[in-house]
């Protein structure tokens, strides 16, 4: 249907199409175990992991390469509207509804600290590139930088004028940038 609906901005450097099956389907897995909407999927560092959070208040974790489940980490009171991998892949930062991000260990799937400081539901979680620090988003207009060895509050960043929809550090970790309403701080 995509290849018919541009098949004229086509380049003519392009000769000759790829054949598609008529029945041709992308979806290779169907990862089925949430029992509310899902909010967030992310692949782990090396690939092999799919992480998932929900309404449900829980993160699965999926085995990529099959699609079987592996752990469900529960602990949060609410919804769980983010989920990302520490760059080595051996923790799991999650950020709620219920004000709070939770680090779990993703080889046994344990509650490694939970964070608390937020008065409003928290958006998004971002690892710094060393794997230090986590920095979260949430609807109190606040980003806040967490020790991620230790779960302490290292700062607190002011100044949005709404909620914090995303936060990502620059590749060299001395930097953070967090968007709200597509307006960058």
């Amino acid at each position: 249907m995509i290849r018919r609906i541009f098949e004229k901005s086509i380049p003519n450097s392009i000769c000759k199409l790829p054949k598609v099956e008529e029945a041709w389907s992308a979806d290779l897995q169907t990862l089925e175990g949430h029992s509310d909407w899902v909010w967030t999927a992310v692949f782990s560092p090396d690939g092999r992991l799919v992480a998932s959070s929900s309404d449900d208040k829980t993160i699965k974790l999926w085995d990529a390469a099959t699609g079987a489940l592996q752990e469900t980490l529960e602990g949060h009171l609410d919804s769980v509207r983010t989920v990302v991998f520490s760059p080595d892949g051996k923790l799991v930062a999650s950020g709620s509804d219920d004000e709070t991000v939770k680090l779990w260990d993703v080889a046994t799937g344990t509650l490694q600290y939970t964070l608390q400081g937020h008065s409003d539901a928290v958006r998004t979680v971002a690892f710094s590139p060393d794997g230090k620090l986590v920095a979260s988003g949430s609807g109190d207009k606040m980003v806040k930088l967490w020790d991620a060895t230790t779960g302490t509050l290292q700062q607190t960043l002011e100044g949005h004028s709404h909620w914090v929809r995303s936060v990502v550090f620059s590749p060299d970790g001395r930097l953070a940038v967090a968007t709200n309403s597509g307006v960058a701080i």
